[in-house]
């Protein structure tokens, strides 16, 4: 067994007087982690949000029917919480009405997806994000030397927990989770109304991936609107399909302003979505996968170490960039994403000499560790 890397931070907060968040992709592990958290407390409901009734129970609920329907338990956990309308109000109504409960609720979705009024849990709330196994993890479970051997494997097949634990069936289980992404997810959501486009769409970012977008092209391309385009690409996010990353500007005329990356959370679900399982020797698009994966893990361990820092990438008119730049207090940290363990970069003496004082630092398969773990500087 995985031990997750939130799992003390959520096991810290019990009791606390706030309502417990658990956001992530479906099949990540998130019900899976409560359980082993939840394995020795008593007085724990169980309620899944893509129940009919369960939706039903929510429906014009008031905080004295909600006590009665849980009865002594001390611990509520609503799985799926999404698929609840107005989830927002109702998680708010337990968390201020019914003090001596302990409330947990998961999502695959971010909740305003179901609120068909806002209702945020200001100062009520902490919020845990989950995501497919990290480098981190694995690392810790079985080792650097043989994490790094797996590299190849993680760049095409990706990191969801089945996909590591059942080597030999990536492709079926690949297609199980994607289908529940593009299906029960994204595509039920009310008011979708083009499945075959965002599809369309999905494909396009695809092929995309780690270079600059254009929502105009990605509409000629999958006969969007752009405003349809922007609309489908903010859902996406909002089901932890993709995430974005912006350019950074700041000092320079010829810096770009508005540009933006795409990458997806996981290069299988990537990959699946193409239908590209070649080996990563045979790859033209292994550049592309590398900073996928690096993009995708880097964001997980920021999450899970509980940083706040601010994610760019860097180009400038005359096409002089930098891959991925973080900007911690102030100072500047750049890396170059090279799969070419041979590969030599440097530092754009003009972005140098815009943000001086910057490190910069190249990442190749060999010394991947210095990105992703605690080694890192």
């Amino acid at each position: 067994m995985i031990e997750r890397a939130i799992k003390l931070h959520i096991s810290d907060k019990f009791g606390k007087g706030k309502a417990i968040l658990l956001f992530g992709p479906r099949q990540t592990g998130k019900t899976t982690l409560l359980h082993q958290i939840l394995d020795e407390k008593q007085d724990v409901m169980w309620l899944n949000g893509d129940e009919a009734d369960v939706q039903h129970l929510f429906e014009n609920a008031s905080s004295t029917r909600l006590k009665s329907v849980f009865g002594e338990s001390k611990t509520i956990i609503i799985d799926e919480a999404q698929r609840i309308v107005n989830i927002g109000l109702k998680l708010k109504l337990i968390t201020d009405q019914l003090k001596d409960i302990q409330l947990i609720a998961t999502g695959s979705s971010a909740f305003e997806l179901a609120n068909r009024t806002q209702e945020p849990l200001t100062g009520r709330k902490w919020e845990y994000f989950l995501y497919p196994l990290s480098f981190g993890e694995m690392v810790v479970h079985h080792g650097l030397l043989q994490e790094k051997r797996m590299i190849p494997q993680r760049l095409v097949y990706g990191c969801y927990p089945e996909i590591v634990n059942n080597p030999g069936k990536e492709k079926e289980i690949l297609k199980q989770i994607t289908d529940s992404f593009l299906y029960k997810d994204i595509l039920m959501i009310e008011g979708l109304k083009k499945p075959a486009k965002l599809i369309s769409l999905l494909q396009a970012l695809a092929f995309q991936t780690g270079n600059e977008v254009s929502y105009n092209e990605l509409g000629r391309t999958t006969g969007l609107d752009n405003q349809t385009v922007e609309r489908y690409i903010d859902l996406l996010e909002k089901t932890y399909v993709i995430f974005r990353v912006g350019a950074l500007s700041r000092n320079l005329r010829k810096e770009l302003k508005r540009g933006r990356k795409i990458y997806f959370y996981d290069n299988g679900v990537r990959n699946a979505i193409i239908v590209q399982f070649s080996p990563i020797e045979l790859r033209p698009d292994r550049g592309t996968l590398w900073e996928n994966y690096l993009m995708a893990e880097r964001r997980k361990y920021i999450e899970y170490k509980g940083m706040w820092v601010n994610s760019y990438f860097w180009r400038t008119q005359d096409q002089q960039e930098i891959d991925y730049i973080e900007e911690h207090d102030g100072s500047f940290l750049a890396w170059e994403f090279k799969w070419n363990p041979e590969a030599r970069a440097r530092l754009s003496k003009t972005f140098e000499n815009a943000y001086p004082n910057s490190v910069f630092k190249l990442i190749t398969p060999l010394n991947i560790e210095d990105f992703l773990t605690d080694s890192n500087s």
